[in-house]
Formats: C-alpha cells, structure tokens, sequence
C-alpha cells in the first residue's frame, strides 16, 4: 500500500465485503430475529454500523458526534450500510486533512463496525440460514471498492 490512508481505505473494503456477503441472500424476516430477550436485531446491528460510519466520518473531520439514526426498513438500512461507507471511503481517498488519527479512526468506529458484522454472520447461523465460509485472504478485496457492487466470492475459496 502507498500510504497508511491506502490501507484504511482497503479495511472499509473488506469491511464492506464481509458485510455485503453477511446481508446477502438473508431470509426476510431474519432482520427482526432476536437471539435472546436482550440481544439486538440484524437490523439494529446493521443500522449501529451505518451509525458508527458516520461516526468515522464525523471524526475525521473533527466533529466526533456520535448520532443514532432512525430505524428503517431492512433493504433500506443494507443500502446506508454501503452509503455511510462510500462517504467515509470518499474522504479517504481525498487530500481533506484528517483530524484525528487513522490509528483511532480504526480502534474505534471500524474495529466496532468488524465486530458486528461477524455477529450478523452468526446470527445468520443461529437463525438456520448460514452464509458459506470464506478463505478471505483470497477474496478479491480493492480498496475503495464499498458498495453494494462486490466482487464475488470465488466458490473453490467457499466452504460449508
């Protein structure tokens, strides 16, 4: 990678990859399961990630507010999940300075935003429809690369 900004960038792709592979193909109504009592939604997770994207953006650009946006319908929170990070891949790959490290921008938001989307891909399994495991090291993952367009997964590279 050419600059630690590069590399970022090519986290928010993976991040976008592993999401995009953890929503697609989800039964309809696998966006309300609730594990437990206390546990949160996919689509709660999903909108808390689309939160914490906007979070990144806000801290790079020396706000750090931290807002929760309002619950929407599944197909539409799938959609900000990739919108959020376009907008912060976006500002990224711009010569905008950053106003807080590219070390806390991952500690924080994006880590957090890793996090869950391994707890959707779990949730999938409980639920009864688990996605295909991946040997990620050989998905095809470029950074700035965050939409809902991703590459997809090699099937000799899948497994059950």
């Amino acid at each position: 990678m050419a600059t630690d900004r590069e590399f970022l960038r090519h986290t928010l792709a993976t991040l976008a990859y592993r999401g995009a592979k953890s929503v697609r193909g989800a039964p309809a109504d696998f966006a309300e399961f609730k594990a437990s009592p206390t546990s949160r939604t996919p689509a709660e997770i999903l909108a808390h990630i689309g939160d914490l994207m906007t979070w990144a953006l806000s801290l790079a650009r020396e706000n750090h507010a931290y807002k929760e946006a309002p619950p929407m319908p599944w197909n539409e929170q799938v959609a900000r999940f990739h919108a959020t990070m376009e907008a912060l891949d976006g500002f990224l790959a711009s010569d905008e300075p950053l106003a807080t490290s590219l070390e806390r921008l991952f500690q924080g938001p994006i880590a957090d935003a890793l996090t869950h989307v391994g707890q959707i891909t779990m949730l999938r399994r409980i639920f009864g429809a688990p996605m295909k495991g991946e040997n990620y090291a050989r998905a095809t993952i470029v950074a700035g690369v965050v939409g809902p367009n991703q590459t997809p997964p090699d099937p000799k590279y899948e497994f059950d």
